[in-house]
């Protein structure tokens, strides 16, 4: 199907991009110029800012918990942002979201940024995160038995590595993995994947933006040949984590988060496939308010409870 009408009206009435190189700073400033005040975000038991103490250093973390209970099921979630933008403020609306609908504990990672933090500091933080969040130190009250990672776009390249160094640490407490159109494959060769092609130009994030966009991450040291970079040039995906991978219809990275869905249940993997019609990259975080976008956290709740 064609683009969803809602957001073709949104892609059209943006202002061309400036020209020049990326100005991280100023980025992230417009990131968080328009988000909604306290008072109009999804009301939740509670929500806490919190350092989580790690053996990465403290990273910052914000806690969602949806009601009170004695014991927690735990979400571990990373914000997407080309591994430069994005931050526990720009992705509160989805952290709420997945708390609201999943009945989970959700722990949303603000973790160090490129250019600033070379590689792999950002990932150090994610999967510090993840097992801080497990410990009883942390004060989460993990009920032992739910543990999923998270991520959307870059946050879901995270949630990949963050699971795939788990089951290499024999760290083996997380129980899902959850990628929203995950970017799997840093190396940007626009024939690798026909959705390069078919989604190059008009949908929002174009393909000729890719290597830009990463080129913070990339430049910081992070090799695209390296699976802790690139998660489906792994070889051995067996052990994982199952998975939920979604994937947009109208998203130049479509193509490799399926691919990497085949990959995984060719592995013995469960791994769930799902693709959004007439959605495009970053639609959980800025399109979820369109009803048949918002059944993604349906979808995962439904994902996280089976067994």
């Amino acid at each position: 199907m064609t683009l969803h009408p809602e957001i073709a009206e949104f892609l059209a009435a943006l202002p061309a991009p400036p020209e020049g190189p990326l100005d991280p700073v100023a980025m992230r400033a417009a990131d968080e110029a328009h988000l909604p005040p306290l008072e109009e975000r999804l009301p939740l038991h509670a929500v806490q800012d919190v350092t989580a103490k790690t053996d990465a250093g403290e990273v910052p973390v914000r806690v969602y918990t949806p009601a009170e209970a004695d014991t927690y099921g735990l979400l571990v979630y990373f914000h997407g942002g080309a591994f430069f933008l994005g931050s526990l403020e720009t992705h509160d609306h989805v952290a709420r979201s997945l708390a609201k609908e999943t009945g989970l504990r959700v722990v949303s990672v603000g973790y160090r940024l490129a250019p600033e933090a070379a590689f792999p500091a950002g990932l150090d933080d994610c999967y510090a995160a993840v097992r801080w969040a497990a410990g009883e130190d942390s004060g989460l009250d993990w009920d032992g038995a739910t543990l999923a990672v998270a991520g959307d776009s870059s946050g879901g390249t995270f949630a990949a590595a963050v699971a795939a160094r788990a089951h290499d640490d024999g760290f083996d407490r997380i129980t899902h993995q959850i990628l929203y159109y995950p970017s799997l494959d840093l190396d940007f060769d626009a024939d690798r994947y026909p959705s390069l092609r078919e989604n190059a130009t008009g949908y929002g994030l174009e393909t000729a933006g890719l290597k830009p966009f990463n080129a913070f991450y990339l430049d910081s040291g992070a090799d695209p040949a390296d699976p802790l970079v690139s998660p489906i040039k792994r070889t051995d995906l067996s052990g994982l984590p199952p998975a939920l991978v979604v994937t947009a219809e109208h998203d130049p990275l479509r193509d490799e988060g399926e691919l990497y869905g085949e990959r995984l249940r060719a592995a013995g993997v469960a791994a769930t496939v799902s693709r959004y019609p007439g959605a495009g990259h970053g639609f959980v975080q800025h399109f979820s308010w369109i009803p048949e976008y918002h059944r993604v956290f349906e979808e995962t709740r439904d994902f996280l409870n089976r067994r």
